[in-house]
């Protein structure tokens, strides 16, 4: 969960360093405050956009900072995959500065942005407070139920994928077999043009090697006779005179020390014209002047000189273009071998109908839990006898995410059928079943040990008052009892339910404007709750009534007050205080 944010420098932030608990926690304040400002910069160190208007005037950068603990099993397993240090806690920071560039740092090491984002998208599910607007488009209905049911749709995707590929390879074989056919007979002709010559990989240097020995067969041996006798074999030879001076300086060496290192060095020249006179003798021996041979070499060069002009390529690129050809003609084969592409075809289109097929059983599956749960959370939420539904209609053509659309049906009082979402729902509407959806999901997966540690709301709660805002602020403290919650709210009744208050405040100092956040409790507590029931002067009343709200929110989390006890049951208790 979230532990800590240090912001230094953001926006109209100079130095702030907040420390959250587990459980609910709320953000409060006067309007235009900044209250979602601490969202704003945990979004921006989790890999959101920024650039330079996030820099306070008249700083050179802004320093952002997310502490993170406990790390849960899949937060450490990201680090490692990614070669981060998986220590605890987690620390993300991110810097922004004048010109709008952006680094940021995973427990030291140097991150991107991709990585930072895929990141935080472990740590942290934030909901704003335009998050009913999701409810209307498609493929984000799908996404939530996928979502809720744990459906890994990545196997299915890749199939289609897959599939995808197969058709247009079968569909372009189809439309131009005609064409494929004439390359092929192209490329056939080419391949038998050097396939009669069957260069192999390496022989043009040994040709060549082997044709300038050949061809300089006599000027080899002529040369080696000549040397062979200079240096042992001729009536004066080196190794003769070299004997001779050893033999003058044997009987006198002793009497001087330098002439004995003179010895040492003519026998090192004995010894090495020694081995030259061996290699020149074997090189005489293994030197023929083999003319049928040298012919034959003439010929095969030739030859592939001539091909090489025919195909205007340098000599010694033959055999990997040959090669490369091959390679050419099998791909052409398999492009045009219907039977092939359409088995192939076939089989890729069975692969995805298993994948989706399993898919869609599990929407279908969890559909009506879904339903049910959001439908018990509208009793709550001021839409008593309204009914949700999911409707999973048949595509006409499957499709990359499955073989049906999904969408939100709903009746919003007893009795009536329900209807598409955005047809029949008002705007604060709208909004309560967005939050009715979210603390569902979350729920769930909180259960099921999924989803992330922490859980934001930011103004979502917006059109909603009396007794359902008391009934969203159970819910969202009962919420924080399986993840931790943090909600930017200005309802009263949800801030009273909260178990950590913060207070956002602005003030001008110097000409210039500063965005505090500080934690209340106690009596400022009771002060900042009057404020938001009664605006900025807080008469006797109004924090009697803040206190009674107070005693209220704390009598019900110590009773144990569920989400799903109905509106009415709320309406009678506060009714018999």
């Amino acid at each position: 969960m979230l532990k800590r944010l240090v912001l230094r420098d953001f926006v109209i932030v100079t130095s702030l360093e907040v420390d959250f608990d587990a459980g609910f926690a709320v953000l409060t304040g006067e309007t235009g405050a900044g209250k979602s400002i601490l969202i704003d910069a945990l979004q921006l160190t989790l890999g959101g956009r920024g650039d330079a208007g996030v820099v306070r005037e008249g700083c050179s950068r802004a320093d952002l900072c997310a502490e993170f603990e406990p790390v849960t099993p899949a937060v450490t397993a990201w680090l490692e995959a990614a070669g981060c240090a998986p220590e605890s806690p987690l620390l993300m920071r991110r810097t922004v500065d004048g010109q709008g560039k952006s680094r940021g740092w995973i427990n030291g090491s140097p991150a991107t942005l991709a990585q930072m984002k895929e990141l935080g998208e472990l740590l942290v599910d934030i909901h704003g407070q335009h998050a009913w607007q999701s409810l209307t488009r498609a493929a984000s209905v799908r996404e939530l139920l996928d979502d809720f049911a744990g459906i890994d749709t990545n196997a299915m995707a890749q199939a289609w994928s897959r599939w995808r590929a197969a058709r247009q390879a079968l569909d372009e074989a189809r439309a131009h077999g005609a064409d494929l056919e004439r390359e092929r007979e192209r490329l056939g002709w080419q391949i038998g043009e050097i396939a009669r010559l069957a260069p192999g990989e390496h022989e043009w240097d040994e040709l060549n090697g082997e044709h300038q020995r050949l061809a300089h067969a006599q000027a080899i041996l002529d040369a080696a006779q000549l040397a062979l006798d200079a240096t042992s074999e001729g009536e004066i030879s080196a190794s003769a005179l070299t004997d001779r001076a050893l033999g003058a300086l044997a009987g006198v060496s002793h009497y001087d020390p330098q002439l004995g290192e003179v010895v040492e060095v003519l026998q090192g020249a004995q010894a090495q014209l020694a081995d030259a006179a061996h290699s020149l003798r074997a090189a005489l021996r293994r030197t023929d002047l083999e003319p049928e041979r040298l012919g034959e070499l003439d010929a095969r060069l030739s030859a592939w000189m001539g091909l090489a002009r025919r195909l205007r390529r340098p000599p010694e690129e033959l055999p990997a273009l040959w090669q490369g050809w091959r390679r050419e003609l099998q791909a052409l084969d398999a492009a045009a071998d219907l039977d092939g592409l359409e088995r192939r075809a076939e089989r890729a289109r069975l692969d995805f109908e298993t994948a989706a097929s399993a898919v869609s059983h599990h929407r279908h599956e969890a559909a009506p839990r879904l339903a049910a749960d959001v439908s018990a959370a509208m009793q709550t939420l001021g839409m008593a006898g309204g009914r949700f539904d999911i409707t999973l209609e048949p595509l006409p053509q499957p499709q990359a995410h499955g073989l049906e659309s999904a969408e939100f049906l709903v009746a919003g009082h007893a009795g009536s059928t329900p209807r598409p979402i955005g047809k029949v729902a008002s705007g604060g509407e709208l909004s309560r079943l967005a939050l009715a959806i979210a603390v569902t999901t979350s729920q769930r997966q909180g259960r099921q040990g999924r989803g992330t540690a922490t859980l934001i709301f930011d103004e979502v709660d917006s059109g909603i008052g009396g007794t359902v805002a008391d009934t969203v602020g159970q819910l969202m403290r009962r919420l924080g009892g399986e993840r931790q919650v943090l909600a930017v709210t200005h309802l009263p009744q949800v801030a009273a339910c909260a178990d950590q208050h913060f207070v956002v405040s602005k003030q001008s100092e110097a000409g210039l404007t500063r965005s505090d956040v500080r934690p209340v409790d106690d009596e400022a507590r009771v002060g900042e709750i009057a404020r938001m029931l009664g605006g900025q002067q807080a008469s006797s009343a109004g924090i009697a009534h803040a206190r009674e709200m107070l005693a209220h929110a704390q009598s019900h989390a110590r009773i144990g007050i569920h989400p799903d006890t109905s509106a009415s049951t709320h309406q009678k208790s506060r009714a018999r205080r």
